[in-house]
């Protein structure tokens, strides 16, 4: 089948952001015999027009889309940026009555609620590159889709399991939309490399395990850093690891910095760590092989928050991680999360305090916590009255410790950098 797949992000929330996931499930689309064809929406001067001159050169057969975010998770002025996808929905109604399949991170926490706010006729929750594929032969056949793992159809109110690839080396690690591609270019862009799924952390706001699993999904290191050479060899030398947790497990983080070490492919590279069991060996591994910066998502310095988020991990912790990282010399980057349950003027203090003290190379704040659903803190909201019980959350909704407003706004002013 001739297939046009489309990145509909248009924002640039915190830094230049390339379609990973879409560039996979066009590997595993071209893998599975189709002609696809790429339209990245990021920098479109006009969407709908980029659309109709898209679907006219590809002439598809199946349209897929990729929804990434569903807001900003901006407590204050939130912006839903759905409105953006549904444009791209509309655009490709417009150009074409083929069926519009939806995917990506956004979509999988949402998957009932967003195919029926877009208007598409299928979703794919969980792991595109192995339902995609599927559907698209359900589609060639003209058999009916429904049961297939991931897919749901609109019209269909019935829960349908995420799509679990249980083999990530299966999967394809490249494919050719990224050759010519324009994210090279940007002066602050970070080639998205992903060497694991799933996350076990179960943190209380958290919708990751929505997404990729509770169970952690490794990739064999060897053909990660395949995948980086071939990158490196298409001209991009900085990487960034999305991984939730990059040090877990640490046997394959080691493992990846041996291969890193080894190939001397001259890149840098950036990830996320749980500050918790980071060794100093892993620290100086990470190191060698050109890593210059981590981001801690530790949310907070109060003992009494960490166990309310249902982190496990200490301030202390922490600390010894951020020391760690600046005697290797690498960048720490660091992140606060205020206002969840539990909250008081006295713990944002003792945060603030907190992250001051660690001499980080940079700090982002986060006031209000965005609610996802099957999370604890959304069962929380739930009996607190700060939401319904039947509300889908498609549209943004925080939470925010009572007590604080408007006092957190001036504590917190000018905290970040």
């Amino acid at each position: 089948m001739r297939v046009l797949l489309i990145s509909a992000n248009t924002e640039r929330i915190s830094m230049v952001t390339m379609p990973l996931g879409l560039v996979l499930v066009a590997g595993a689309a071209r893998r599975a015999g189709h002609e696809v064809a790429f339209l990245d929406l990021l920098g479109a001067a006009d969407v709908p027009m980029a659309v109709q001159a898209a679907i006219e050169q590809a002439r598809p057969e199946a349209i897929g889309i990729s929804i990434r975010n569903i807001d900003d998770q901006n407590w204050r002025n939130p912006r839903f940026l759905l409105e953006q996808a549904r444009a791209v929905v509309a655009a490709c109604r417009a150009g074409s009555a083929v069926p519009v399949i939806l995917g990506g991170a956004g979509y999988s926490i949402f998957p009932q609620a967003a195919l029926d706010y877009l208007g598409a006729d299928f979703g794919i929750r969980g792991d595109g590159e192995a339902a995609f594929p599927a559907l698209l032969e359900r589609l060639r056949l003209g058999q009916d889709p429904r049961g297939l793992e991931g897919v749901h159809v609109a019209g269909e109110s019935r829960p349908t399991s995420r799509a679990t690839a249980p083999d990530l080396d299966a999967l394809p690690l490249l494919d050719e939309a990224l050759d010519g591609s324009a994210w090279a270019r940007s002066e602050d862009f970070w080639m998205p490399v992903q060497s694991r799924r799933g996350c076990s952390n179960d943190c209380s706001y958290c919708s990751t395990s929505r997404v990729q699993g509770r169970e952690f999904r490794e990739r064999s290191p060897r053909r990660v850093v395949d995948a980086i050479a071939a990158m490196a060899g298409r001209g991009f030398r900085r990487f960034y690891f999305v991984d939730n947790s990059f040090n877990l497990p640490e046997r394959q983080a080691l493992e990846l910095c041996r291969e890193l070490q080894e190939r001397n492919l001259g890149i840098t590279w950036r990830c996320i760590l749980y500050p918790r069991e980071v060794t100093e060996g892993l620290a100086r591994a990470m190191a060698r092989c050109g890593c210059v910066e981590a981001s801690l998502g530790f949310e907070s310095g109060s003992s009494v928050l960490l166990k309310e988020m249902n982190k496990h991990f200490t301030p202390d912790q922490v600390r010894r991680t951020v020391d760690l990282l600046a005697a290797c010399g690498i960048r720490r980057m660091g992140f606060l999360l205020l206002g969840g349950p539990g909250e008081t003027r006295e713990t944002v203090l003792e945060s603030l305090a907190f992250a001051k003290g660690l001499n980080l190379d940079g700090l982002k704040v986060t006031i209000g916590i965005r609610i996802y659903p099957g999370t604890p803190l959304a069962e929380r909201a739930v009996r607190e009255g700060v939401i319904a019980a039947d509300d889908d959350l498609l549209f943004p909704k925080f939470y925010l410790a009572p007590g604080l407003e408007p006092w957190i706004w001036e504590a917190t002013a000018g905290v970040a950098w």
